[in-house]
């Protein structure tokens, strides 16, 4: 099997983005987006308490860090919905979400990853899904939200919220939030979203909430070859 190259060229220049995308036996993922297109240190593969939406045996896995007071991650969450309802019932592609709180920029992410963690405690994956996605759909970014809406939100979404408030408030899903931020700090993130896509058995760093086109083309190339 080849190894994968994808060297991203990404030009802004108004809403024009050109994505040049190619293979090649010798050389190692180049991203040029500002990052070296190599992480740092190798991230777990698919886990099976891991977060996913899809296949979990995908050819292509996008393992995304996300800081839920992120506004670009806010965005970024809608395009990779689009991806997953796009690309999701083939097979072929799967989206696994990891937590990357940037406590300097937005104190409140930590406690709502903990939420996250919390509600797919009670409500296993699709608790999880269910209440990431309405969280992001209610919170303003840069640290707005207002931590009280937390188990109102576990209500929304049809989970216990006496149940919920409780999970919360034991913290005992911190270390797993810990775990996560550790993981891509050592892979080489910096800075929110981060995300690593699993193909071929190499792993493809793609720093910052990328537009629809960037993944598609890139998907789109590694499903051709394969």
């Amino acid at each position: 099997m080849q190894k994968l190259a994808i060297p991203l060229s990404i030009v802004a220049a108004g809403a024009l983005i050109a994505v040049a995308l190619y293979f090649s036996g010798a050389a190692a993922p180049v991203v040029d987006n500002g990052s070296t297109g190599v992480v740092a240190e190798e991230i777990r593969g698919v886990q099976a308490d891991d977060h996913i939406l899809g296949n979990p045996n995908a050819e292509i896995v996008i393992v995304e860090y996300s800081d839920t007071e992120c506004p670009f991650c806010k965005q970024f969450h809608t395009t990779l919905k689009q991806i997953i309802a796009d690309y999701g019932d083939t097979g072929s592609v799967a989206w696994v979400y990891r937590h990357f709180p940037l406590a300097q920029l937005h104190p409140k992410a930590a406690k709502e990853a903990e939420a996250l963690e919390c509600a797919a405690e009670l409500g296993g994956n699709d608790g999880f899904w269910a209440y990431t996605d309405r969280l992001y759909e209610v919170t303003p970014s840069n640290n707005g939200l207002d931590l009280a809406q937390l188990p109102v939100i576990a209500e929304e979404v049809g989970l216990d919220s006496a149940s919920f408030t409780s999970c919360l408030d034991s913290g005992r899903h911190a270390a797993a939030v810990q775990e996560d931020l550790e993981e891509v700090l050592a892979a080489g993130g910096r800075g929110t979203p981060h995300s690593i896509v699993l193909v071929n058995g190499e792993q493809i760093p793609v720093e910052g909430g990328q537009p629809y086109e960037v993944f598609q083309g890139l998907i789109d190339a590694v499903l051709a070859e394969n």
